[in-house]
Formats: C-alpha cells, sequence, structure tokens
C-alpha cells in the first residue's frame, strides 16, 4: 500500500479571488476545470504542481456567492503547503505586498509556520518543511521559494484516538508525535494529518470558507476496491467507490465525522489534456445532460495573466458570461422563483450565442424559496414591495450602466415567470429603464396600471397555450400597449415551464 496525501477539497464563493490566490499568489499551476461529478452545475478547480501529481493538488467546489460555512468538529480545518527551510522572510513579504491576510507565525512541531488567510477565510499554513518537492510551474516566485507540495491537512475530531486508528489501519498512516491536543500521522512521503481533539467544539457546518473533504493515495483501482471491501467487512459507514476519469475512489466517513476519500493515482489529468495544456479547457461529467448549456451556466474567471471582469457591488448579486465573439447585445436575465443568476443563461445563449449576458439574483425570500417580491397567497401580490423593488430593477439598470459601460442600444432585459413579472411591473412604473424587453411567461401583478409613456419600449411576450397564468399574461401585454410600448405576442404549445421553441422565438425578435 501507498500512503499519503492525494487531493484535498475545500470550497470557495468567489472564483475569481480563488483563482488570483492560489495560482497567483501561491504560484500553484491550475491543472483542471470541470463541472462537478456530484452537481455539473457546480465548477470544480484542481490546482497542483506542473504535472498534476497526487501530492500537490489543492481542489475547489465553487459554491459561487454562496453562504460562509462554520469551521467545526468533523471537518477539514486547515490546509499547510510545504515551503524550502529558510523561506518564511520570503512568504511574509510577499503576502503583506499583497495584501494577503497574515495571522502570524509559529512553531508547530519543529517546524516554523507562517499562518495565511484566503478570502474565503480559509486557514493555509506554509510551512518550513525538508520534504521532497515537486515540480511547480515557473511563476513570478524564485525557484527555491516555491511551493513544494501539501505538507498536510488537520482534522477536528471528538473521537481522536478512533479517528486516528481509522486512518492508521486503512490508509497506511503511522503515528507520529503529540502535540497539545493534535496527534500527527506520517505518511510514507512525508506528508502529514493532524487529528485535532475537537472535544467541546460546535459542530463544522458546510459552507465557503471551509473544507470539504481529504483523499489520501491509492496505488491503483485495484488497491480502491480492495480498501472498500475492508471496510464494508468491517461494517463501516457507507462507502460509495467513484470513477471520476481521471482517478478511481471511495468516500467513507471516520468515526468522527470527516469525509474521507481514497484516490487512486492514475489515470491522472493528462487523460483527456496534454501536460502542456493542462487546465486550460472546461471539461463536463460524461453523464452531464446537455453539457454546452450546462458550460454556460458555470461562473467565469480570468487567469492571473488573463482580462477578468471587475465586478461592482450593485444592489443585485449578479454574474456576466462573456462568448469567445462578442456582438455588442447584452442580455440582462431575471429568473423564475427559486432560480439563480445563471438559470436563465443556457436559454439566453441559445437565442443569442454572441450575447453577453448578465444574470441577476433575486433578493426576495419565501419559505427559503428565492423570489423576486413576496406573495401575499396565490396570485396575491405585496403591492409595496412590488413597488420597492421595481425601484431596486430601476436603479440597478442605472448603475449597471455606468459601473460595466453596457451599451444602451445593445441591452435587452429577459425575464422568465416571477422574474418577467417583476420586468413588467418595472418597466410600467419606471418608464425609459430599459428600450427592449423579453417577457417569458409573465403576469400582470400590479393591482392597477399607472398612467405611463412606454413610446420607444419594444416588448416580446411569450405565452404558453396551456399556462394556467396566460390570462395574465395577456392583461400584462394589454396593459403595455395601452402604455404605448410595441409588443409582439407569441402563444407557444406549452405550459408555464420554459419550452424548446422560447430560444428560437427570441432569436427571431432579436433578428
Amino acid at each position: 500500500m501507498i500512503s499519503g496525501i492525494h487531493h484535498v477539497t475545500l470550497i470557495t464563493g468567489d472564483v475569481q479571488a480563488n483563482v488570483d490566490f492560489y495560482a497567483g499568489f501561491l504560484g500553484l499551476r491550475l491543472v483542471k476545470r470541470t463541472g462537478g461529478y456530484e452537481d455539473a452545475r457546480q465548477l470544480h478547480l484542481v490546482y497542483g504542481d506542473y504535472a498534476a501529481s497526487p501530492g500537490s493538488l489543492v481542489t475547489f467546489l465553487v459554491w459561487q456567492g454562496g453562504s460562509s460555512g462554520q469551521a467545526g468538529a468533523g471537518q477539514v480545518s486547515e490546509l499547510s503547503l510545504a515551503i524550502a527551510p529558510g523561506s518564511i522572510g520570503y512568504w511574509l513579504e510577499r503576502a503583506l505586498t499583497r495584501q494577503i491576510k497574515v495571522e502570524g507565525t509559529g512553531q508547530e512541531f519543529g517546524e516554523t509556520v507562517l499562518r495565511l488567510r484566503d478570502k474565503d477565510n480559509v486557514l493555509v499554513k506554509l510551512v518550513s518543511a525538508d520534504i521532497p518537492a515537486l515540480e511547480m510551474p515557473d511563476s513570478d516566485i524564485p525557484a527555491e521559494h516555491r511551493i513544494r507540495r501539501i505538507r498536510g491537512v488537520t482534522l477536528l475530531s471528538v473521537v481522536q484516538e478512533e479517528t486516528s486508528a481509522f486512518l492508521t489501519r486503512y490508509f497506511g498512516f503511522r503515528p507520529g508525535a503529540v502535540e497539545g491536543p493534535i496527534q500527527r500521522l506520517v505518511s510514507d512521503v512525508g506528508d502529514v494529518i493532524d487529528v485535532r481533539d475537537a472535544a467541546g467544539f460546535w459542530p463544522g457546518a458546510p459552507g465557503t470558507g471551509t473544507g470539504d473533504h481529504v483523499a489520501v493515495r491509492a496505488a491503483d483501482e485495484a488497491e480502491v476496491q480492495a480498501v472498500e471491501a475492508q471496510l464494508r467487512q468491517r461494517n463501516s459507514s457507507l462507502t460509495n467507490v467513484h470513477d471520476r476519469n481521471y482517478f478511481t475512489s471511495l468516500y467513507v466517513r471516520e468515526p468522527g465525522d470527516v469525509l474521507i476519500e481514497m484516490a487512486s493515482d492514475g489515470p491522472g489529468f493528462t487523460t483527456d489534456e496534454t501536460l502542456e495544456t493542462l487546465g486550460t479547457a472546461l471539461f463536463m461529467p460524461p453523464d452531464t445532460p446537455d453539457p454546452e448549456a450546462m458550460k454556460v451556466m458555470l461562473p467565469q474567471f480570468g487567469l492571473p495573466d488573463e482580462e477578468r471582469v471587475i465586478y461592482r457591488d450593485l444592489i443585485y448579486k449578479h454574474r456576466f458570461f462573456t462568448p469567445g465573439t462578442p456582438d455588442g447585445t447584452t442580455l440582462v436575465l431575471l429568473h423564475g422563483t427559486g432560480g439563480d443568476e445563471a438559470d436563465m443563461m443556457p436559454l439566453a445563449h441559445r437565442a443569442a450565442p454572441n450575447a453577453t449576458l448578465l444574470g441577476l439574483r433575486g433578493r426576495s425570500t419565501e419559505d427559503g424559496t428565492r423570489r423576486w417580491f413576496r406573495a401575499l397567497g396565490p396570485s396575491i401580490f405585496d403591492q409595496k414591495d412590488i413597488r420597492f423593488e421595481s425601484g431596486a430593477l430601476n436603479a440597478f439598470f442605472e448603475e449597471a450602466r455606468g459601473a460595466y459601460g453596457l451599451s444602451e442600444a445593445g441591452l435587452v432585459a429577459l425575464g422568465y415567470s416571477n422574474g418577467a413579472n417583476l420586468l413588467g411591473a418595472a418597466m410600467l412604473l419606471h418608464p425609459g429603464m430599459v428600450r427592449r424587453a423579453v417577457l417569458v411567461r409573465p403576469a400582470m401583478v400590479l393591482d392597477a396600471a399607472p398612467e405611463a409613456d412606454l413610446s420607444g419600449l419594444s416588448v416580446l411576450i411569450l405565452l404558453g397555450a396551456r399556462d394556467a397564468f396566460r390570462a395574465q399574461g395577456e392583461k400584462l401585454a394589454e396593459a403595455l400597449s395601452a402604455a404605448g410600448a410595441a409588443v409582439t405576442v407569441k402563444v407557444l404549445p406549452a405550459g408555464h415551464a420554459p419550452d424548446d421553441g422560447d430560444a428560437p422565438a427570441i432569436a427571431e425578435w432579436l433578428g
């Protein structure tokens, strides 16, 4: 059995800040970008050495704009990266120069440690450790100071002895030194798992800034299967074996409830990219339905030497999708009930492949479901809230034009269901907010249409022949027309849900 850490997986809420820290500041190479194997709508980034070697890999699940988690019992709490003895001073100066949060230096198990926080508040320790170095990519960091490999992780366990015994028995780590509340476990290659006694700690809560799991190494698939059989025989917690394309892995929760993965060293990350081009293409899991549509929903970012969107703090959380060859059109997207800023992107991209997409996230919630304004009951809407959120939407358009230099001529608003409802109300309440809009399955939600001059506004309304709310959509079309808007209504053979006919109808109207 080979022993050691294969990779560590954490959660980030800001993909650009994450790339800037791990690739830009630390100098790791981005070696793979994929949709998540558990959830293809979740971007997964993998950093490592030049060759994407096991033992160098730090991976992130991207919960863009997600809620912060809480580090606690049953979690990976710290990531340690090895640097050369004598490099602490270089890294401290680099951190201070780049305004990285520094928590201080100290000694742990006889090694000098520099404690840093990334933008998600993950504790990253740079450890002066004399262990074999892997080949890191060229960067502005002098070769002698570059990250060498993963030094280790810290696990928080309320059953420290049981956790340590479990990792020793099944994954080849051996007991090392004890320092205070920490039992160190050491692998064959010299990386470590520090098991901290977390008795009395609060339970960990998943979210951005927390650890998801640590993966230990297996030589090959046969070793993964053999360990899985041993765990089943011992009635361990439920184990799952998966083909992750780049490795075969099993997942199990150790007695302290930390998620442990065992991952084979092969076949490796060069199965679908050459060594020279690692991390340059976006791949989706093989069983992803409509993978091209799913790619549009994943957050984009720029590597340290690439252009990127500089996001502004505006009224609504928002996300851009920039196509390969933008044509100057920007579609501003408002999702339906329960959706988010990425929901409408596949439809919009099919309708306008060369348009820049700007998805907004509604900020009202009802029983945990995201909406654009409050409802007081079935088809009974909070009129004050509609007016308030309509004002906010109008203000967003004004802010976004200035913040991002959006062309008035190329700007089109597109809303679906609850998002279309707010968009329709906002256009009536704030004439001039936009010049062109597409409303998919909308309804009239204002108790009475205000007097407004909407001359100069062009609107496409897509209704469903079987939609229970069709009559309310027709009422909105009448109100917009009465106010002077040029309204085109199309009735598709559909219900309330989006339909295959929506994108062609939008594309035809956009011209």
